[in-house]
């Protein structure tokens, strides 16, 4: 026997009695037997496994309990019968009266109808698209700061602090900047401004009409989000009147709502599609960089530029059971917070001007302990519409037991139970605020650095896009070939308001890799080592 298996045996000494006759007559004898043991399974049985047998049977508890019963109340009734006693009753039940047969369907018909055109319609997501700029707007992490130390607005105090800010952002030297910031313009004019949305918003809408060979003419409502600049006439009836769009198109605005107006935007075309059946929705998310650019020395003030980059994204939704077969994804929850009846969540993020009358976003320093309170309030209300029963069960138990017990001084009081996410939803989409945010959010939801690379990655490539950087993240995923048949995708977004919401997908076919999209360039490169 090799010794490396000596650990798989088993000694047991069995009593045979008093030896009869022989030698050794009157004497008590014993043997000794050796076998293999039994493996041990808590070692041997990863405890995952166990973890999901317990959810199967849960989730899974009442049919388990039900069909046996069923079975056998069925196998009674049905064997208490021979063969020709069985086909008899079967067509004595068969010869109902018409009269009675007539209205049961015409019930059933109307009750069917009803339920039908009452219900929702479901809202298809055909495709999206995210514009990439071109490659004269990249800026490395050296330049800003040369830029910074160039504009002699700084002294050298702020200055370290924006290069410590940087090097721990988790931002790479990828990112794109409007030209002009670069160059010493002023880009907080409404020239500025207007060409920078024009730009990104309508390279994102190319691409997305090119993709889904929809006309302009034929969306039926446009909802466009960008929080900061909002000129006259507006964002939407630029791209109307760029794209030539119908006359009755619905048209809406959102501006001054955040990084997380994005989840808004659609939230709210998902509604003007409930009103107005056989549509189009376009839904465009973007942010002016260099309209809101801070030039003062307030360091509360300099964050946002640190952080914010170019970006925009376009999404096309359908209420249109035709286009059930090319639709990528399907909505299936929208979940919206908002905390602004609090006063210290409504100053969380402000834009005011400084005491030199520069005008920018001020930052809290307590942005982490709000968004945490928002992100707990957001996934209290998610939480009942996608986790599995089996894990509701068990936040439901700890809680009791922690109401119950948590006053006794002697013990210390009970962690509370922490959702399993991951049983939920199989991809992440975290916005993209920070490095800070994102380490926050990933040890309070327990998540792995699988869960949160889209996330990462895109901070990393293409910085802080503002509301749509929840769309770069899945077209990462994408990209990577990620996305199959069935697996759903959980968008989460933050926002001055202060707010936290949540879309929540579901894939409508295996996704294939992109022949557009704005990680084509570089996808082989990533995930990279921060």
């Amino acid at each position: 026997m090799p010794s490396g298996e000596q650990h798989l045996l088993a000694t047991e000494i069995v009593n045979r009695g008093i030896e009869s006759s022989g030698p050794n007559a009157g004497s008590p004898t014993f043997s000794v037997s050796v076998r293999r043991r039994l493996p041990d399974f808590v070692q041997s049985v990863n405890l995952k496994y166990v973890k999901l047998g317990y959810h199967y049977l849960i989730n899974h508890g009442l049919y388990l309990a039900t069909i046996p019963v069923l079975v056998l109340v069925f196998s009674a009734e049905v064997g208490s019968l021979s063969p020709e006693e069985l086909w008899r009753k079967l067509w004595e039940d068969a010869q109902y009266d018409l009269g009675t047969v007539l209205p049961f369907l015409g019930v059933l018909a109307f009750t069917l109808s009803v339920y039908s055109m009452s219900r929702p319609r479901s809202i298809y997501l055909v495709d999206f698209a995210c514009h990439k700029p071109h490659d004269d707007l990249k800026v490395t992490k050296a330049q800003l700061i040369d830029h910074a130390i160039r504009s002699k607005k700084f002294d050298e105090s702020t200055i370290e602090f924006q290069r410590r800010i940087l090097h721990a952002s988790g931002i790479g030297d990828e990112t794109y900047l409007p030209k002009p910031l670069l160059a010493g313009e002023n880009c907080a004019t409404m020239k500025e401004g207007r060409a920078e949305a024009s730009a990104v918003m309508f390279g994102a809408l190319d691409e997305l009409f090119e993709k889904t060979r929809v006309r302009p003419k034929d969306v039926g409502v446009l909802v466009v989000n960008c929080s900061v600049f909002n000129p006259t006439p507006s964002l939407s009836a630029m791209i109307i009147n760029h794209y030539k769009m119908r006359g009755n198109i619905l048209s809406y605005n959102l501006g001054g709502m955040g990084c997380s107006a994005g989840i808004i935007a659609v939230d709210l075309a998902r509604d003007m599609l409930q009103a107005n059946p056989n549509n189009y929705a376009v839904v465009v998310s973007t942010e002016t960089v260099g309209y809101n650019w801070y030039q003062g020395k307030e360091r509360s003030m300099i964050l946002p530029n640190c952080f914010f980059r170019m970006g925009c994204s376009a999404v096309l939704l359908s209420n249109r059971r035709r286009d059930f077969h090319r639709a990528k994804y399907r909505l299936e929850h929208v979940v919206r917070t908002h905390k602004g009846a609090d006063d210290r969540s409504f100053r969380c993020i402000y834009q005011e001007e400084d005491e030199q009358r520069f005008k920018g976003l001020r930052v809290s320093k307590d942005l982490m302990e709000i968004g945490g309170e928002a992100l707990k309030a957001n996934i209290t209300t998610l939480g009942p519409l996608v986790l599995p029963f089996s894990e509701q069960l068990l936040f439901f138990v700890t809680l009791v037991l922690r109401h119950l017990f948590g006053s006794n001084r002697s013990q210390p009081p009970r962690k509370p139970y922490i959702p399993d996410y991951k049983l939920a939803f199989e991809h992440f989409c975290v916005h993209a605020a920070s490095k800070a945010v994102l380490d926050e959010l990933q040890r309070n939801l327990e998540l792995s650095d699988g869960n949160m690379e889209a996330s990462r990655m895109t901070l990393h490539r293409f910085g802080n896009t503002s509301s749509s950087s929840i769309w770069y993240e899945l077209a990462y995923l994408e990209a990577k070939g990620r996305v199959r048949r069935g697996d759903r995708v959980w968008q989460i977004a933050f926002g001055s308001g202060f707010k936290c919401n949540s879309l929540v997908w579901k894939s409508m076919g295996r996704v294939r890799k992109p022949s557009n999209s704005p990680w084509l360039e570089c996808i082989d490169r990533y995930p990279v080592a921060l």
